[in-house]
């Protein structure tokens, strides 16, 4: 019997194991660059799964963001999962934190001061630990903000890896990754339009071409435009994001793509509801304390030039430059406290920050087929290089307060005693080296490691007080895991992966975080996953243990003194399936049950240092679940509804401020209408569920999005 899995898709084996020798250079001849392997010359190959009928992605998909080697699921020693196009598009989903918290463990910790992209996963939290990238590339969270990329419209598909990933991508990472793949052009002409309007004045409109530009040059452009008059006072936001790809194939064995992509977005600037003695009084849910005169804005620009050579048959070199910017301007009113007895909300903290972020870099690396003693090896090496800038002008301390009536009020206008001024101004140089291998040791069994090394150099100026300070911070991460094929359709694994995290966003540290190393990570973690017969689905199952080491803690002696020396950890067992039931049904689901816990953490309170070993990180739910089912009596007419589950959490390291878990129903419907025309119903928190998607602090929660309804005509050429 021959070697199993050789780094390829699967291809279409109903009587045998074997495959090509070579069809490996099917997945790996990419237009792209690691870590995002899987872009255009790999669709052909996820589609040879012929029986599978669901949306999902099968385990045999090759996925970027779990290894750069071009492995499918089933030969990745981790948790990694796709959400494609075709479910987001059936769950009607417009965001990527909406596709991406329907994977499993996955929860939005989203509020406006981190870019509303945070997500929560394995017990950690915020833009450092759970990283999300673009296209392979991560652009770094400056003073903890990530808002782009945040539309779904040009979304080919959502890789997302559970787990620590600091092998594949330097700092961070700890809990998981998010690889965001956008659509590539393709030489088949096809233009797809899209118009859509709903109950809280939403206006949609979607513009998506591609096709052919000659013999050798193909295009890609879209556009989406987003407007929706909110679901709480005042809360118009609007969005556009454009861009587009040229991609240009000299010969077989050279290609070029020239990406460019843009965003704007004026979000909601609804900042959180006051709480009337740790509970919601429900009479507040449509209120919006801000003040009359808020702006939040966010414009981003991704610029990429990506290179693939195949030098020789099994070997192929990918080479990516980018240019990523980011310009958010916030000025608003932040905090407010409820006053029970005289109905009084007393606002704070008004706030004008302004960010300048510039990010350059390259990576490149060659991917190599071969042999070693008799075995299938395959082997990846590369090096990668980021020069960041990032200013932040602002009108700290941040003082001024106003108090207005919670029921009848007029927003005022922000009035802050302190000007916006520049504040700091920083520069980040990281470098760093990686490989990562997969050997076959037998037919069933494959060794597969890798290994990188990361180098920051940070420097920040004071720009107020001229005062100059940095560090440098170094790594090495390494992961090893062993995967041993059970049957052609099943794979049973383990694995071992040491990372590290910043204390802090990297780009933005402040005098007190230089004086500190990484904090460092490490994971156990196995798993079984299978694909089903005949394309009727799969299932994954993972348990974990993640222990996070050297985390900031107050000195008991000296509480105003920080040390290095505090611990949390997390375990947790994950499932996740699709099935097909037959006669028009299929199913997807997944669960997560967590126990995320600090080992050795104090924080400082009125001056004294106190334990909170033994209690809940905030925001970390300990269990979630989604499910969708689906529905489809004739090929014209699918109706979905589905139900997203998160449970009980703490809205502080302290554990006295308990958020009540919660139950989201949604809905769809999709009717081809005509061969060209497709209307769709979404539906909304179909049961005006009131809850709490993170606590902006214990006596503030930012509330989800109340019951609404939209209607959407797509029309494909």
């Amino acid at each position: 019997m021959g070697s199993i899995r050789k780094f390829t898709p699967l291809k279409q084996r109903p009587n045998g194991w074997h495959r090509p020798k070579h069809a490996a250079l099917a997945t790996l001849c990419l237009v792209g660059v690691a870590p995002a392997f899987a872009d255009d010359a790999v669709l052909p190959a996820v589609a040879v799964n012929a029986t599978n009928t669901l949306d999902t992605a099968p385990l045999s998909t090759p996925t970027g963001a779990g290894s750069r080697l071009g492995l499918s699921g089933l030969d990745t020693p981790a948790s990694v999962e796709t959400v494609t196009a075709k479910q987001i598009a059936a769950r009607g989903d417009r965001s990527v934190t909406d596709a991406v918290t329907r994977a499993t463990g996955f929860t939005s910790d989203g509020a406006p001061g981190n870019g509303g992209t945070a997500l929560t996963v394995r017990g950690f939290s915020g833009q450092e630990s759970v990283m999300t990238l673009y296209d392979g590339t991560r652009l770094y969270p400056g003073a903890g903000t990530m808002t782009f990329p945040f539309d779904t419209w040009s979304v080919e598909r959502i890789d997302v890896l559970r787990g620590p990933a600091s092998v594949l991508y330097g700092e961070g990472a700890i809990g998981g990754v998010v690889n965001v793949v956008p659509k590539r052009p393709q030489r088949d002409y096809a233009t797809t339009l899209q118009l859509g309007v709903g109950t809280e004045g939403q206006k949609r409109v979607a513009f998506d071409t591609t096709g052919a530009l000659g013999p050798m040059l193909s295009y890609r452009f879209y556009i989406s435009d987003n407007r929706s008059n909110g679901w709480v006072d005042r809360g118009y936001s609007h969005t556009t994001a454009l861009g587009g790809a040229l991609k240009l194939d000299v010969s077989p064995r050279l290609s070029f793509t020239l990406d460019y992509d843009y965003g704007r977005q004026l979000p909601a600037t609804y900042l959180g509801t006051p709480l009337s003695n740790g509970s919601l009084d429900p009479s507040l849910r449509y209120r919006n304390y801000n003040v009359g005169n808020p702006l939040i804005e966010y414009l981003d620009q991704s610029t990429r030039l990506s290179t693939v050579y195949r030098a020789t048959s099994g070997i192929t070199i990918h080479d990516q430059l980018y240019y990523l910017t980011t310009n958010r301007h916030y000025r608003d009113s932040e905090t407010y406290s409820l006053d029970p007895s005289t109905r009084d909300v007393t606002r704070s903290d008004y706030i004008e920050i302004i960010h300048h972020e510039r990010q350059i870099g390259n990576r490149l690396d060659a991917a190599i087929d071969g042999s070693a003693w008799g075995h299938a090896n395959r082997l990846v090496v590369g090096t990668e290089a980021n020069q960041i800038t990032f200013r932040r002008d602002s009108n700290t301390p941040f003082d001024g307060s106003s108090v207005v009536n919670a029921d009848n009020f007029n927003p005022g206008v922000f009035d802050s005693p302190d000007p916006t001024a520049p504040e700091f101004h920083t520069r980040t140089r990281q470098v760093a080296l990686f490989a990562e291998d997969r050997f076959d040791l037998t037919s069933r069994l494959s060794a597969v490691g890798g290994i990188r090394y990361d180098h920051i150099n940070f420097s920040r100026d004071q720009l107020a007080t001229s005062v100059t300070f940095g560090e440098t911070l170094s790594n090495v991460g390494w992961r090893l895991g062993l995967v041993y094929q059970l049957s052609p359709s099943m794979s049973v694994y383990g694995q071992y992966t040491r990372g590290a995290d910043s204390v802090g966003s990297v780009i933005s540290l402040s005098q007190a975080q230089t004086a500190f190393s990484l904090a460092t990570g490490q994971q156990l973690e196995a798993g079984l996953k299978q694909e089903l017969p005949g394309g009727r689905g799969f299932w994954t199952l993972a348990v974990y243990q993640i222990v996070k080491k050297n985390l900031l803690t107050p000195d008991p002696l000296n509480p105003a003194v920080q040390e290095q020396v505090g611990q949390q950890s997390s375990r947790g067992i994950e499932w996740s399936g699709t099935l097909r039931l037959g006669y028009g049904f299929s199913i997807e689901a997944n669960a997560a049950l967590l126990r995320a816990r600090f080992d050795n953490f104090d924080e400082t309170e009125n001056g004294v240092a106190v334990s909170r070993d033994g209690n809940v990180p905030s925001n970390i739910p300990q269990q979630t679940a989604n499910l969708w089912l689906t529905y489809s009596p004739n090929a014209s007419i699918v109706v979905g509804s589905g139900v997203r589950y998160v449970g009980r959490r703490y809205g502080d390291n302290a554990n006295t401020a308990p958020i009540p878990s919660y139950t989201v129903f949604d809905a769809s419907a999709q009717w081809q209408v005509a061969r060209h025309v497709n209307l769709a119903l979404y539906l909304r928190n179909l049961t005006n569920r009131v809850y709490a998607v993170t606590s902006e602090t214990p006596s503030e929660w930012l509330l989800g999005p109340a019951r609404s309804a939209e209607i959407v005509a797509t029309m494909s050429y």
